[in-house]
């Protein structure tokens, strides 16, 4: 089709006159709404970008004497950290004589190693780097399976709240406010 002709039918529909290819021969073109267009193809990028995952690699620092409460804290930032499904570097910090005691950091890491088993894996075996040993865990399901299930868990806690307006969604809330007497 002639280009005059094309640009008039472009016209006459009140559309954009669009080259598709321009090294095919003839050029091809193409009648759409140019703005349009553009801006689906800016929601499906947005889209996904949305859904990508972003590998991160979270770090926790420990120390060979640590206690067993403060172990336990760590332990549960690195489990958060692998539900989320992001890699963790686990770093041991040696001081002084505790240089010449390699081996209970190395322990300590494979006690932590152990108690993480479900949610993920030893990436990189414990080495030791000058005065730290460090090691990688990496999560079992990848960032993506992890983000799909919270977005999931976060619409049900939506739905539940619609369904329950009046009611608290707090466990502990909630109880404390059935113990409470009635005020007459």
């Amino acid at each position: 089709m002639p280009l005059a002709k094309a640009l008039e039918l472009a016209q006459e529909y009140d559309l954009d006159l669009v080259e598709v290819a321009a090294n095919a021969r003839p050029p091809v073109c193409k009648l759409m709404d140019y703005g349009k267009f553009k801006y689906e193809s800016a929601m499906k990028a947005r889209e996904a970008r949305k859904n990508q995952a972003h590998t991160v690699i979270k770090e926790m620092k420990l120390r060979p004497k640590i206690d067993p409460h403060d172990y336990d804290t760590k332990k549960g930032h690195v489990v958060r950290f692998l539900k989320q499904g992001d890699k963790v570097k686990i770093t041991i910090m040696f001081r002084g004589r505790e240089q010449s005691r390699p081996e209970l950091g190395y322990r300590l890491l494979q006690r932590l190693a152990e108690d993480v088993q479900d949610l993920g894996f030893v990436e990189s075996n414990p080495k030791q780097d000058g005065r730290n040993m460090i090691m990688v865990l990496g999560p079992h399901k990848k960032k993506t399976e992890a983000m799909a299930e919270a977005r999931q868990a976060q619409e049900a806690r939506k739905a539940e709240a619609k369904a329950n307006p009046g009611k608290s969604q707090n466990p502990a809330e909630a109880e404390a406010s059935a113990e409470e007497p009635a005020e007459a």
